[in-house]
């Protein structure tokens, strides 16, 4: 996934020329929000009290419901405008005019995915006072715009632009949604697979779960698909994922199996890793509301958390919410495609991007029935439309929220989420009943007759037949085992009757969970601590014991041999064997291929380690020569002994110096950090990580570097709320001199947490900073 931060590096060049490290410390304080004292404000009816404790959580007490949602929106551009202003900017397609043309590609993709359906079923989708809830929010909003006009957030005096007022359309945009769902980039990559090896070799590099045989799938045309379809949104950010390693966690138990006799819940998603964090934390308490979490802080509500009566937390349910179309285009007129035998014309919109430093730019947005024109193959007299849930009411990204976060039991938690449609999402929740859950929630297209594993003509045959009804989805209540548990994983139960999806993550963190789980005993908030950050890894314990049983190890590598195998699988950071076994399979995959695939297909397959231990473990001629264990066994020595050559030119000739850590780190860089000056200011120093993209606690990135992972924590203890504890890294604020900029990376970096307050007597304890924000 391209990381958010890349897109704001050509800010670098807007920067002011008369930066000197001295100044910038006293800039940037002279800039940060007032968060104690009292702030008047007009468009508040009644005085708000925020709280913000030492952790920087602000805690928002209102009268009304509409004070509340104005507060958070003023609190949290208090903490993150400089971040919310660019998430505006690049849903509403919009960067262009503070980063240049280079930008407008990336704007023409936004406004390709603008919502353009019936707005009234829009609003009413996320909850029935959602509109007005967006509206105070945004208000909200723009009071701090106002507010803080002649004294603007360092990165905007850096930037050299000012914020613009938000609209209630700025919390519809379905930018940040595209990149959460599912499945156009697999749809290409199994088309030229296909088309290039067969269809037979291509189920068998990338095959769907469950089967689907792409033989049997419709062919038509499939020879000029490749990588040039998904060029804008690739330029734009959206992630080409074919295989991900990075994931998120959840998991509950009963009481049956808590220390308490009532619920636990954890929940760790991950994002990348950004500076300031993708999460914000608030507590809203007003009217019908009280409610604790994490969410997107250009949002109202809170996604993952809880409040009084019910907890609940998330993980991608990897729902396949997208199809490309290749509609043919009339070489007589290119404004029309065929549709059941006849030619029909595209919809064109014209729209002006501006662009800084240059004059606009004219683009044209086209549209079939079928959605957006993301690729126009003149050549071929062909376009590719995108048909994707987020065109239908209701999808912009975790606003269903705002039902979530006012549900009273189980029961009300499965109703809230009728309404939720992106991202597809597992939610395991609790309430103080005891009860506990797991749903999976998305908008879920119906295709009969086809499956969407490939690209399909655009003639009439392959058309959604509606949505899945949301009773018909996954879900189960008070399990007799005790617990639940989703990690991206196929969480199809056996004989389910409907298509989801056939890409899903690698189970061996849901099944390292399920292991810790699943015997049983009185867990504590320290244990769920503890497994959170759990870095036993089953493909090491797989791998290792191959390891044992390989023939043929050279006298030179022996040691190396008996080092690794007695090894326990725990990729921890001070690991030395960790490091070596990082390094050796980072090389495997590419090692099992080689030969037996084109070498320019080797980059997309080699990091499926699931794949690659499944031909290990059963070495086949096709893979291994005519003695596929002799084969196999070479395989596994020879890549061993290239990564024992490796670590020693990396970490040393000392073995008793290598560390995973070493290797394996954590950087936070902020996107305007371009010199000394501002990287002392803006970006903490890196941490050392342990644990991969196999392990309950992932910290994957490109290469060795960490760049996804578990940026937000929680655990939620029903028995008593006011026991649970949440992370948030690198800190709750944006902004650069707060105390709250990067005071969690620490506790973040060792694995530690912070409580979570919620009654109001540990609030007002734990909170040294006090904000009344009053009417005029």
């Amino acid at each position: 996934m391209k990381n958010p931060r890349i897109l704001l590096v050509p800010l670098l060049f807007l920067l002011l020329t008369a930066q000197t490290r001295d100044d910038l410390p006293a800039r940037a304080k002279a800039a940060l929000a007032q968060t104690s004292g009292t702030i008047r404000l007009a468009g508040l009816s009644r005085p708000v009290t925020v709280l913000r404790d030492r952790w920087g959580v602000p805690h928002i007490y209102a009268e009304t419901q509409d004070d509340l949602f104005f507060a958070q929106g003023f609190v949290a551009a208090q903490d993150r405008l400089w971040q919310m202003e660019i998430w505006r900017r690049a849903g509403e397609g919009r960067l262009a005019e503070v980063l240049g043309l280079e930008a407008v590609e990336r704007d023409r993709f936004a406004r390709l995915l603008r919502y353009r359906g019936d707005m009234n079923a829009e609003w009413s989708s996320y909850a029935p006072d959602a509109r007005e809830i967006v509206q105070a929010f945004v208000r909200g909003v723009n009071a701090f715009i106002e507010q803080s006009r002649d004294r603007l957030p360092l990165e905007f005096q850096l930037a050299g632009f000012r914020p613009e007022p938000w609209t209630p359309e700025v919390c519809l945009t379905r930018m940040a949604g595209f990149g959460m769902t599912l499945n156009a980039a697999q749809e290409v990559l199994r088309a030229r697979l296909g088309t290039e090896l067969g269809w037979k070799r291509a189920d068998e590099l990338f095959p769907a779960e469950p089967p689907r045989p792409l033989e049997r799938q419709p062919h038509a045309g499939l020879e000029g698909v490749d990588e040039k379809v998904l060029t804008l949104p690739f330029a734009a950010g959206a992630p080409l994922r074919f295989g991900p390693r990075d994931g998120s966690n959840n998991w509950v138990v009963d009481g049956s199996f808590s220390a308490t006799g009532k619920p636990l819940l954890a929940n760790d998603p991950h994002r990348s890793l950004t500076l300031p964090s993708l999460r914000w934390m608030v507590h809203l308490t007003g009217p019908g509301w009280n409610v604790i979490g994490a969410g997107e802080p250009a949002l109202p509500g809170v996604a993952a958390g809880h409040n009084d009566r019910v907890g609940f937390g998330f993980t991608i349910a990897m729902i396949d919410q997208q199809d490309l179309y290749m509609e043919e285009v009339n070489p007589a007129d290119p404004r029309q495609v065929r549709y059941q035998g006849k030619w029909e014309p595209m919809r064109i919109e014209r729209e002006r991007i501006a662009v800084k430093g240059g004059a606009p730019v004219e683009v044209e947005l086209k549209f079939t029935r079928h959605g957006p024109v993301i690729h126009e193959d003149r050549e071929h007299h062909r376009v590719y439309a995108l048909r994707w849930v987020g065109s239908e009411p209701g999808t912009a990204g975790y606003l269903a929220g705002l039902s979530l976060d006012r549900a009273r039991d189980a029961a009300g938690v499965r109703k809230a989420l009728e309404r939720w449609k992106v991202p597809s999402e597992n939610l395991v929740y609790a309430d103080v009943d005891g009860a506990i859950g797991w749903q999976v929630a998305g908008l879920t297209p119906v295709r009969k007759g086809w499956s969407g594993l490939l690209p399909v003509p655009g003639t009439g045959e392959y058309e959604w037949q509606g949505f899945l009804p949301a009773s018909e989805l996954p879900g189960a209540v008070d399990p007799s085992r005790h617990f639940l548990a989703t990690a991206n994983h196929d969480i199809l139960p056996p004989a389910y009757p409907h298509e989801l999806g056939f890409d899903w993550g690698d189970p061996n963190r849901y099944l390292r969970i399920a292991e810790v789980l699943g015997p049983g005993g009185k867990f504590t908030v320290a244990d769920f601590q503890r497994l959170q950050h759990d870095e036993v890894s089953l493909p090491a314990r797989a791998l290792v014991r191959l390891l044992k049983e390989a023939r043929g190890a050279s006298p030179e590598l022996r040691p190396w041999v008996a080092r690794m195998t007695e090894w326990d699988g725990t990729v921890t950071r001070d690991s030395a064997a960790a490091a070596l076994y990082e390094l050796w399979t980072a090389r495997l995959g590419a090692a099992v291929l080689q030969g037996r695939v084109p070498e320019k297909w080797i980059p997309f397959l080699a990091d499926d380690r699931e794949r690659t231990i499944s031909r290990l473990q059963s070495p086949d001629p096709a893979w291994f020569g005519e003695n596929p264990r002799a084969g196999r066994d070479a395989v596994l020595l020879g890549t061993l002994e290239e990564a024992v050559a490796e670590a020693r030119k990396r970490l040393g000739p000392d073995p008793g110096t290598w560390r995973w850590g070493s290797l394996h780190k954590a950087a936070f860089h902020h996107g305007l950090a371009s010199n000394a000056g501002l990287r002392a200011l803006l970006d903490p120093a890196p941490v050392e990580r342990g644990g991969d993209g196999d392990t309950v606690n992932v910290n994957v990135g490109g290469g060795f570097d960490v760049g996804h992972g578990a940026s937000f924590r929680e655990i939620l203890d029903v028995a008593d709320w006011d026991r649970s504890v949440a992370v948030n890294v690198p800190g709750q604020s944006g902004q650069p001199g707060s105390p709250h900029y990067a005071d969690l990376l620490p506790l973040w970096a060792e694995g530690k947490y912070f409580p979570l307050l919620f009654s109001r007597e540990k609030v007002e304890a734990g909170s040294p900073e006090r904000l009344v924000l009053a009417p005029p």
